[in-house]
């Protein structure tokens, strides 16, 4: 049975070990306490690793992710899957601690009733590549419809609650009696990909230059903060400015079809108000 020393529990007895002390057995030996030793010296290092891992702020490992998936992006670059996943699963647990925002910031109140409430843009970083920040909407604060030329982005909300609606352009006609994807007063057809309540408990949205909800708008429910990872940014000299849309319901020969829209660009006096935030990474 066991043997307790001082309340310790110990190994059974065994009989005593007789030591080989040939040559052979010596090399054996100093071999193990060799391979012993090595192993200690890989585990401290990787706990080394581990720790360092662990210092990296969320801010900094974010934006680590977002340049590695945006790496050499073009107008129209989609990102690998797998990029695509890791960058998803990133934001998927950022939390609003990890980028310094709460409900009882300013910018998330509106006091005056007779004016709409103002959106703010909190700027972390812009490059030719990519950039990244967070869209601040006080309740009932609209972004109107819009679309992201040429653009990759990933939204995530980090707090509250908004209704989603997204298009992309359709490529095929929802009635075979029509002809056109675009009516006489230059509105093109687009087809719905969502139009749903999206809070901090769904997964990050990822939209591509020619699907996934490339056009949309968000009006907050609540105040509510989004944060917006997209490359390569918006560019108006390089032809990549935001444009704006009104929609229209379309109408067939056979009726109406609420998953279709006509989609006109208009002028928008929409503007956002822009704060750059104070870099807390490496660059």
């Amino acid at each position: 049975m066991p043997v307790k020393v001082g309340g310790s529990k110990v190994a059974d007895p065994r009989p005593a070990r007789v030591l080989d002390l040939s040559p052979a057995a010596v090399v054996g030996d100093k071999a193990r306490a060799s391979s012993k030793k090595n192993r200690r010296r890989h585990k401290k290092a990787s706990s080394h690793a581990d720790a360092a891992a662990s210092s990296i702020s969320p801010m900094q490992r974010l934006f680590d992710t977002s340049r590695e998936v945006f790496a050499n992006s073009y107008p129209g670059f989609v990102p690998p899957p797998d990029a695509v996943a890791r960058l998803s699963g990133l934001l998927n647990e950022l939390k609003p601690r990890d980028v310094r925002v709460a409900p009882s910031m300013s910018v998330f109140k509106h006091a005056d009733p007779k004016s709409p409430p103002p959106v703010t843009y909190l700027h972390f970083y812009d490059s030719s590549e990519f950039s990244f920040g967070i869209f601040c909407l006080p309740k009932s604060a609209v972004i109107p419809l819009h679309n992201h030329p040429g653009m990759t982005v990933f939204s995530k909300i980090l707090f509250g609650s908004m209704h989603l609606k997204s298009y992309d352009w359709a490529k095929s006609l929802p009635d075979s009696n029509d002809n056109a994807l675009q009516n006489s007063d230059g509105a093109r057809l687009a087809r719905v990909n969502t139009d749903a309540v999206l809070d901090a408990s769904s997964e990050t949205v990822v939209l591509y230059p020619e699907n996934g909800g490339n056009l949309h708008c968000f009006t907050a429910l609540t105040p509510c903060a989004v944060l917006d990872v997209m490359g390569p940014p918006y560019n108006r000299d390089e032809g990549r400015d935001c444009v704006y849309y009104s929609e229209s319901p379309y109408s067939g020969s056979c009726g109406g079809d609420e998953q279709f829209s006509w989609l006109k660009e208009v002028h928008s006096t929409f503007e956002m108000q822009g704060i750059k935030m104070e870099q807390n990474f490496v660059v």
